[in-house]
């Protein structure tokens, strides 16, 4: 349990500095903005209470709001990612169900179970954050593509690390 927690603060406390110090410096003409901090709610084992997935979320994102001068915007986004959650592994739940010690991995579950979970997690935060950042429906096909980009950018990376960092 104590070696699991200290995993957990070591990718949370990694994945904030990528995301701080390498990813927000990153934007191509302002349209791909590539968000890794988000994988840390993607691989909180399923025996994580609801609860405590909507309160890392929100930590989560208010740590990334601190460094970004973004007002709750990130939290939000990713309180919402978090809230939604449950309700997609639910929906997406192999017929045996999920084993006990498992999780939402490449490793456990293969590609395509892990793309349809993350791409429908990922769009529903970056769908939040980018229309609460522009707060008009006035440039709404513009932020709808700026939203499509960047998450396939992040999926790319969260994908990647799936086989190179977190491969169990």
């Amino acid at each position: 349990m104590i070696n699991f927690l200290y995993r957990n603060i070591g990718r949370f406390i990694v994945l904030v500095l990528i995301q701080v110090l390498i990813l927000d410096n990153i934007q191509f003409s302002g349209y791909v903005n590539p968000f890794m901090y988000v994988l840390f709610i993607l691989l909180l084992p399923f025996e994580t209470p609801n609860w405590l997935i909507i309160l890392l979320g929100f930590v989560l994102g208010l740590t990334i709001d601190l460094f970004s001068n973004t007002i709750g915007m990130h939290a939000f986004a990713t309180v919402f990612m978090a809230f939604l959650r449950p309700h997609v592994l639910k929906i997406i739940k192999p017929h045996d169900g999920y084993e006990p010690g498992t999780f939402p991995r490449i490793y456990y579950f293969g590609l395509t179970w892990f793309l349809r979970y993350s791409i429908i997690l990922v769009f529903s935060h970056h769908l939040f954050l980018f229309y609460i950042e522009i707060f008009r429906f006035t440039d709404f096909f513009s932020t709808l593509i700026r939203v499509i980009l960047s998450v396939l950018f992040s999926m790319v990376i969260i994908v990647l690390s799936q086989y190179f960092i977190f491969r169990k």
